[in-house]
């Protein structure tokens, strides 16, 4: 990552250039390059006129949509830092964020249509200037982190590192989208995979990117049947499962494969989603700091991937680190997160020497003790997950392990128990299971792993459960170490984007 900002004109030559009739964006309706380059023209004159110009700082808090994509590129145009804050906050949590980030100018939706389950929406935008501050750094680009484990940090990208992004994207080769083709993006814009892998990268090559109209299997696949041309889904596990459900999809001779990213993606959800649709689902790793760090497009390596071109990864005591010029942190973070060209990712995961590829087991901090014995807490959540009857888990370490689950019609507490009798050692096995109704999640998709919010989450569903009789406990820990062991399949995918 370079301290020095590209000059502006980066937005016309990366992502803007290309003949004026070909198809950008595809939401409510399409939109050409010359369509795309007069409203962010229109859109820049706006800004320009609140006072915003080159090393100024706007806050973009807007649903996925045409007028998010205007203002983003007419913030960059303008030689602005631009911080994204995902539409879906609170009131109270968007003031927290302008008051750590002090933009000078903030953009948020005057009106909008659409609902919930909308792909993206129609808006009007409101622009207002905002007790802020310049940008005192040369980045273009702010970003929150998911919050998935905890407080967000504020992560700062320059355009140049954007744009080497691009290029790694383009260097991959084979199961990423090329000109002409079509990306069907479910991840969102907001957020690193939907902008950046989505967004940014489909500007730059000339794929056409398309937002379905509605975020359901039936909407999805009908935007997939939409056009003739090789199209790509890009989205996360969420979207994977979603799509699994349908029974008998249509013919989609269009559809060449799947990249996901988010979480760790279960085997059996990896299998029924090749099963039923016939192409590839290829597996991607990022971080908001980096952007994409590896993939597996074809499931050639399965569960191995390899460091996309241009990146390093290795291994130190069990802990995944990338190479990163400079570090993508802003304000009070811990030092060692970042150290000497190297970013830390707090997943634990494994290189082969042999072909540098490597393999993510989970959350280097998924790992517990319980009575002397090391449990990963992402193998005793797959194991869960992965039960007939169980929609959902989280499990967590408070002193003991703890799991909350939603389930599926007709399945019981009971049952799952004996299930998990059957398939975990005693010491591996949760103290107690609350069943909820609904698991809190990120705005990505991503179950949220924050106790504090699962115990909100599960004060109005049903009472805990205990699933290991306290006169067992202490043997079960004793005795543990002797009883089968998850197989590794269970946990052997790498965990994407974040």
């Amino acid at each position: 990552m370079t301290d020095e900002a590209l000059d502006p004109r980066w937005v016309d030559e990366v992502l803007l250039a290309g003949p004026d009739e070909q198809v950008a964006l595809v939401l409510a309706a399409p939109v050409t390059r010359a369509e795309l380059r007069r409203l962010v023209s229109a859109k820049q004159a706006v800004l320009s006129s609140a006072g915003l110009g080159p090393g100024g700082s706007v806050a973009l808090c807007l649903a996925p949509s045409l007028a998010f994509v205007a203002n983003l590129l007419a913030c960059w145009r303008l030689g602005a830092r631009a911080a994204l804050l995902d539409h879906r906050l609170t009131p109270f949590e968007v003031d927290n964020a302008l008051q750590r980030l002090a933009p000078q100018v903030v953009v948020t939706a005057g009106h909008a249509s659409g609902g919930p389950l909308r792909g993206f929406q129609e808006i009007e935008e409101r622009v207002a200037t905002y007790p802020g501050r310049p940008a005192d750094t040369p980045h273009a680009l702010i970003q929150l982190s998911s919050g998935s484990t905890g407080p967000s940090k504020v992560i700062a990208r320059t355009a140049a590192n954007l744009v080497e992004e691009l290029e790694r994207y383009t260097a991959i080769g084979a199961g990423v989208p090329r000109a002409g083709e079509r990306i069907v993006s479910l991840a969102s814009m907001v957020h690193v995979l939907g902008l950046v892998g989505g967004l940014l990268y489909g500007l730059h090559i000339g794929a056409q990117v398309v937002i379905p109209a509605r975020m359901t299997a039936d909407g999805i696949l009908a935007t997939v049947a939409a056009g003739p041309e090789p199209t790509t889904l890009l989205g996360v596990p969420f979207h994977i499962e979603l799509l699994s459900s349908v029974q008998a999809p249509p013919p989609l001779p269009q559809l060449t494969g799947m990249t996901t990213g988010g979480e760790l993606v279960r085997p059996e959800v990896y299998a029924g989603f090749v099963d039923r649709y016939g192409v590839r689902l290829g597996n991607m790793y990022g971080m908001t700091e980096v952007g994409v760090i590896a993939t597996d497009l074809f499931g050639e390596h399965r569960p191995f991937l390899t460091p996309a071109p241009g990146l390093r990864v290795r291994e130190e005591g069990g802990e995944l680190l990338v190479s990163l010029a400079a570090s993508p942190y802003l304000g009070l973070v811990d030092p060692a997160r970042w150290s000497g060209g190297w970013l830390r990712t707090k997943d634990a995961g494994f290189v082969d020497p042999a072909t540098g590829r490597f393999r993510v087991q989970g959350r280097r901090d998924s790992q517990v003790s319980v009575g002397g014995l090391k449990v990963d807490l992402t193998e005793v959540e797959h194991t869960l997950a992965a039960l007939p009857g169980v929609a959902a888990a989280v499990v967590t370490y408070d002193k003991a392990i703890e799991a909350y689950v939603t389930l599926q019609e007709g399945a019981s507490a009971a049952g799952v128990q004996a299930q998990l009798a059957e398939r975990l050692a005693g010491f591996k096995r949760p103290r107690v299971l609350k069943v909820v109704e609904q698991l809190p999640r990120t705005a990505t998709g991503k179950l949220v792993r924050d106790r504090t919010l699962l115990v909100a989450a599960a004060a109005d569903s049903v009472p805990a459960v205990p699933t290991v009789p306290a006169q067992r406990a202490a043997t079960d820990v004793t005795d543990g170490h002797q009883g089968a062991a998850v197989p590794a399949a269970s946990v052997q995918e790498g965990s994407t984007t974040r």
